[in-house]
């Protein structure tokens, strides 16, 4: 394969062989992060330990930077529009959907559904959002509390039912529950399961949290800690707790999967000893911060304490086209194609997270 010969890329669709350092022509899949300051404080995710993994400073997108992006891009078939950060946060998020979906796009983000009011919902639903994701992680308030930072479990049930209730949630703007498996949590899936059935929620996910090693420590909270994680191993109780929620889920009438496009069960084993070189985000789709810098992929800010290794450019200093083929993007995709892609963080990607 010659690396830099152009390779073209309709839709999503490319062979694992035909891969180049260069692409022609721009993504037609975009994660935006609309804003990068939450009202949780959860115990997996960097921005609730911003002393040990500085990440940029705090801002909402504003109309004028969202058109810069979307503009720049001929097509989008799918636009995500979360990173690190609440989206419900973005008085603009309704705006930018409608702009997307008016393009062609299928639009969604995730949530962790407190600011879902009526007014909010309703906005979403009339700008034509194809999915909304509500991330949860337990349906007990004690442990939501514990995990999240913030009390506010009931409250997020009751936003969810309501919306629910006024649109369905399972054809336009369909609603799915999401987990972050941890070892504290994994045991309520069921009743995780339970609840999406409950509420009419049809599709139920459970996603890793990212294992770092080291991890951080703030009293009794910690993050990417190896005692949160489930990884390498798939042990036998998780095992079995896991085929028990597929059968669950297969009687409720739900879809039980893994962050990923992969399996609950094959998220969280160990995969080849090159599991990196299946991913295809570097060749499909293009992620930016609300500061407008590129990165590889909505997990590279979990995964790399040192921020500015993981930055391919910024859309506010180039054009989109010079950061998608520019240096730093071909070095990223040459990594992934190689048998050790450090210092990159894709070198534990689907062995300490799934793919």
């Amino acid at each position: 394969m010659d690396d830099q010969a152009l390779i073209q890329i309709p839709g999503f669709n490319i062979s694992l062989e035909d891969r180049s350092v260069k692409v022609e022509g721009l993504p037609r899949q975009v994660y935006i992060e609309v804003t990068n300051i939450c009202n949780s404080l959860c115990v997996s995710c960097p921005l609730t330990f911003d002393h040990f993994l500085p990440i940029e400073p705090k801002h909402h997108l504003d109309w004028k930077e969202f058109r810069r992006i979307v503009d720049q891009l001929p097509q989008i078939d799918r636009a995500v529009l979360h990173g690190i950060g609440e989206p419900l946060l973005n008085q603009e998020l309704p705006r930018f959907v409608a702009h997307l979906v008016e393009r062609g796009a299928q639009v969604l983000f995730n949530t962790n559904g407190i600011l879902l009011d009526q007014k909010r919902g309703d906005a979403l639903v009339a700008a034509g959002l194809t999915e909304l994701r509500v991330s949860m992680d337990a349906v007990t308030p004690d442990l939501y509390a514990h995990l999240r930072g913030v009390d506010a479990l009931d409250r997020i049930i009751k936003n969810l039912k309501a919306f629910v209730t006024r649109h369905g949630g399972r054809e336009h703007s369909r609603v799915s529950l999401w987990l972050v498996g941890m070892q504290a949590n994994l045991h309520q899936l069921p009743d995780f399961i339970r609840l999406g059935a409950e509420i009419g929620v049809p599709e139920v996910y459970l996603q890793r949290v990212v294992f770092l090693g080291g991890g951080e420590r703030i009293g009794e909270h910690a993050t990417m800690v190896p005692e949160q994680s489930l990884y390498s191993t798939l042990e036998q109780e998780q095992e079995a707790l896991i085929v028990e929620c597929e059968q669950l889920a297969d009687e409720l009438g739900m879809i039980f999967h893994a962050s990923g496009a992969t399996t609950p069960h094959e998220s969280v084993v160990a995969k080849s000893q090159s599991p990196w070189q299946g991913c295809l985000r570097p060749w499909v789709l293009i992620y930016i911060t609300a500061n407008g810098n590129a990165l590889p992929c909505c997990i590279a800010p979990f995964a790399e304490a040192n921020y500015p290794n993981i930055l391919l450019g910024n859309v506010r200093e180039q054009s989109l086209q010079d950061v998608w083929n520019g240096p730093r993007y071909q070095e990223l995709r040459s990594a992934v194609l190689s048998d050790n892609p450090a210092p990159w963080p894709c070198q534990n990607c689907g062995v300490k997270w799934s793919l």
